[in-house]
């Protein structure tokens, strides 16, 4: 009878264990999938925020140039037409650099931005000649490109 009794208890302590340790393996794996998940997002959060912020910058260089263009020609109705645009790009890359700024504190990411930005915003200096304006054009798409490849690296070592 104290065979049986003795049996029956470490079957029962069995069980127990089995049930612990299989409920931990479960928690651990469920708090493994909940960190891989908030990981891809605020990855794709940041992707975002830099694609949004390479785009403002973009159609801004373009408005900026265009209305250089239109200032060389002496166009003024397209002059205040182009520099009514550009104010409403410049917002949104305000906006976008913000966004961006929330989601990456990596001062190399933050100094090509900031780069990209003062580049496209020099565009304004070149209003003077063609040469000017090409080349403050040419500097700026030059420190697009290099912003989004910092960026690029910095997205890659992250999920690293």
């Amino acid at each position: 009878m104290l065979v049986t009794l003795v049996t029956a208890a470490l079957a029962i302590l069995g069980t127990l264990l089995g049930a612990i340790v299989s409920d931990r393996f479960q928690e651990r794996a469920a708090e493994r999938a909940v960190r891989v998940g908030h990981g891809e997002t605020i990855r794709h959060d940041r992707l975002e925020a830099i694609t949004a912020l390479a785009v403002a910058v973009s159609d801004h260089r373009r408005t900026l140039w265009k209305r250089g263009g239109a200032v060389l020609a002496q166009d003024t109705d397209l002059t205040q037409a182009l520099r009514t645009e550009s104010q409403a790009t410049r917002v949104t890359i305000a906006r976008a650099l913000v966004t961006m700024r929330v989601l990456i504190t990596d001062p190399v990411v933050r100094e090509a931005a900031d780069r990209m930005i003062t580049l496209t915003y020099a565009i304004r200096e070149g209003f003077d000649s063609a040469e000017a304006l090409d080349r403050a054009r040419q500097e700026a798409i030059i420190a697009h490109d290099e912003f989004v490849d910092t960026a690029a690296r910095y997205l890659t070592a992250q999920t690293a």
